[in-house]
């Protein structure tokens, strides 16, 4: 990689939609438990659009006044659906870019609203574990866009704000990494699409994981 234009030195990535394509098996998920406790329906683009949320705070804005016990045993369901079915693929490119980035010298963390045993499951599928410093999940602090996560990753890597960049594809990660003052870096590839990133003014907003490379060796990618 080329001379650095930048300060950043920590890239925090999202998972889901960012650097895995697993938004048809959520989506796939989330209606066989619905199915299975006759809830009320609920549309893909319903369900896709709380990707990236805390699994209890997806639950919360899809089917509101439940209670305790009752999103309990909707996330009991949703995790035995979701462990039981076949693990969710890398985007093309992502291994070769997070390959590249740690040879570089980066610090690279993980900031997901997936639980922990679900990001275990994924990491032992991947074989990524490797390229990561730090991991945080929903279940372990608190979910986006509460910038909880992020300082809990600044802290363990004694890093500020100002040298960390996140990556994601809603604006739930946008959202995030402004209230913990980090900038950010958008993937349209994902979930929510280009326009709706852009309200939380990351730095860019990329096409394909690959563009990423080319922003941290100093070229320009037009907004």
């Amino acid at each position: 990689m080329t001379h650095k234009t930048h300060n950043k030195q920590l890239i925090i990535f999202d998972w889901d939609g960012t650097l895995i394509d697993s938004q048809a098996n959520i989506v796939r998920c989330f209606h066989l438990f619905r199915e299975e406790l006759d809830l009320p329906e609920r549309t893909d683009d319903e369900i896709s659009n709380i990707i990236g949320l805390g699994m209890r705070e997806a639950l919360k804005a899809l089917y509101p006044q439940h209670d305790n016990e009752e999103y309990d045993q909707m996330v009991d369901r949703y995790r035995y659906h979701f462990f039981a079915s076949n693990p969710s693929e890398p985007f093309e490119g992502a291994e070769e870019v997070l390959a590249a980035l740690e040879m570089a010298g980066y610090l690279l963390a993980v900031a997901t609203g997936k639980g922990r045993n679900g990001l275990n499951k994924a990491l032992k599928h991947t074989g990524w574990g490797q390229y990561f410093h730090v991991t945080r999940c929903a279940d372990e602090t608190r979910s986006k866009p509460h910038p909880l996560m992020l300082e809990e990753i600044l802290e363990q890597t004694g890093m500020e704000p100002e040298s960390a960049v996140m990556v994601g594809d809603t604006e739930y990660d946008l959202e995030m990494a402004k209230n913990a003052g980090i900038s950010s870096i958008g993937v349209s590839y994902g979930v929510h699409e280009g326009e709706r990133l852009l309200k939380h003014e990351p730095i860019t907003v990329i096409d394909e994981i690959g563009a990423l490379l080319g922003w941290f060796n100093g070229e320009k990618i037009a907004l």
